[in-house]
């Protein structure tokens, strides 16, 4: 029998003590989608009925490029910290966890690759 009441039992006790890391990052991640979502959203109106020639000209103005590599980046920055959550809740034996993480990992560093280096290519 213990005398610590079961708030103080369960005090500091969490998986890596990030959980408040990691909800700040996802909700800074969410609002920053936000304007970038906007403009992404807008500038591809702007861009309907327009050739494939006027889509180069937009990603090959610097600002354009930026706020699209920004975006690519922080979405999939976004996706990977709420598959984490999805992944520690619902996967329970550790080494299907682990495998479940380095192939989120892995195809987000590939979505990353392949856009930005296309984007590269097409700014360039």
């Amino acid at each position: 029998m213990s005398l610590e009441t079961p708030l103080h039992k369960v005090e500091g006790l969490g998986p890596a003590h990030s959980g408040v890391k990691h909800f700040w990052r996802q909700r800074v991640s969410a609002t920053a989608l936000v304007p970038l979502s906007i403009w992404l959203g807008v500038s591809l109106l702007g861009l309907v009925g327009g050739s494939q020639a006027d889509m180069a000209a937009f990603l090959q103005t610097p600002l354009n490029a930026g706020l699209l590599a920004a975006f690519i980046l922080i979405a999939v920055y976004h996706m990977v910290l709420g598959l984490q959550v999805i992944i520690d809740d619902y996967i329970y034996v550790n080494w299907q966890k682990l495998l479940s993480m380095f192939a989120m990992w892995a195809f987000a560093l590939a979505v990353v690759a392949v856009c930005l280096f296309d984007l590269l290519r097409i700014a360039g």
